[in-house]
């Protein structure tokens, strides 16, 4: 349980003039609260007051696990013959009679906010929490970025079993999945996304999944990967050839290199996000492929693998000791070849520190 974040929390609504908050993001309780769980269709919950201690929310067979996390506060479960909505508001309104709330616009469905509504006509939920809860996320502690260390290195330990693993004829689906089965047989058993391997043209569809697609000889192979360690995520991607690959690929690859390597080294606390983004993407457009670089240059991870901040054009959020995030950029040609290589890390005075260390050579053997 993170008590100073909580009290963080506490002090916001009193400056905001709000009586509670209502969060339901699960990867943000589990950041407050210690309680890590995905409720998937059930209805997980944390409710915080201004000047009334909080109650945590959820599913009738979690309440053991949330007071095991080390909650110290009280707990509500529901059955699921029981209507979440009506018991969230009982127990609020047995604690105040304020009308005032925020939740987090951006993850709240818009079912969800109708019968929470509907539980709580009196309740005006004008405020967004969603703000407030990235500036508390985006600086991480030692602590944390020692878990997000640790996953780094697990996720280097998974690109070590792949590259191994590579041979004629196994699918992209086998391969993805025989990396996670070696991972957990070490013990590693919580990816931070399903494990994606990708070969030859199959490559420039940046947002695929694993195929039956076969491997062969002289055609690249993308990995991108992550785990979970302790609650906290590591992502990274690095494209290797499998065999001598044609003269395009081996340079779409040195250009996409070149790039990841200039904009992990110019990384500089109180530059912007933009000004990063600017500096991978200058080198792949002077290479003639700006076009192809379709997405942005990196996204914030902490407890979630995507999070706040987003590393794009157009962002003026200031760089700052302790901000991690993704430099991922990449180049796909469809029909013929996709490039993405990327460390996620974390920004020291001394610059980008990357949690990966795996070669980014296009040629590992």
């Amino acid at each position: 349980m993170n008590i100073n974040k909580l009290h963080e929390m506490t002090n916001w609504l009193n400056k905001e003039h709000l009586d509670g908050v209502i969060l339901t993001d699960y990867h943000d309780i589990a950041y407050l609260t210690g309680f890590n769980s995905d409720p998937i269709e059930r209805v997980l919950a944390l409710v915080l007051f201004a000047n009334y201690e909080p109650f945590l929310f959820g599913p009738a067979l979690e309440v053991n696990s949330m007071v095991v996390s080390g909650w110290q506060f009280d707990t509500v479960g529901y059955e699921d013959n029981q209507n979440p909505w009506k018991m969230i508001a009982s127990k609020l309104k047995s604690l105040t009679s304020g009308t005032q709330f925020a939740i987090q616009f951006d993850q709240i469905t818009l079912s969800r906010y109708n019968a929470l509504k509907k539980a709580l006509p009196n309740v005006s939920f004008l405020k967004d929490a969603t703000g407030q809860i990235n500036q508390m996320r985006l600086i991480k502690s030692k602590d944390e970025l020692q878990k997000m260390k640790v996953a780094g290195q697990e996720a280097d330990k998974a690109f070590e079993i792949g590259f191994n693993l590579m041979e004629n004829g196994i699918s992209e689906i086998s391969l993805a999945s025989d990396i996670e089965y070696q991972l957990k047989k070490l013990g590693i058993s919580n990816m931070s996304f399903e494990t994606l391997v990708q070969f030859g043209a199959h490559a420039a569809n940046p947002h695929g999944t694993s195929s039956l697609i076969p491997l062969k000889s002289h055609e690249m192979v993308l990995f991108d990967l992550g785990t979970i360690h302790d609650g906290y995520a590591s992502d990274a991607t690095r494209t290797i050839a499998y065999g001598k690959v044609d003269d395009l690929s081996e340079k779409i690859h040195a250009v996409v290199l070149e790039a990841q390597l200039t904009a992990q080294s110019k990384a500089k606390i109180g530059m912007t996000a933009n000004e990063l983004d600017n500096i991978a993407r200058k080198v792949i457009t002077k290479a003639g492929f700006g076009p192809n670089f379709v997405h942005r240059l990196g996204h914030g991870l902490g407890t979630s693998v995507h999070e706040f901040p987003s590393i794009v054009a157009g962002n003026d959020l200031i760089l700052k000791e302790g901000m991690a995030f993704s430099i991922e950029p990449g180049i796909y040609i469809p029909n013929m070849a996709g490039v993405r290589i990327e460390d996620s890390g974390y920004m020291s005075k001394n610059g980008f520190i990357p949690f990966t260390e795996t070669s980014k050579s296009l040629y590992q053997h």
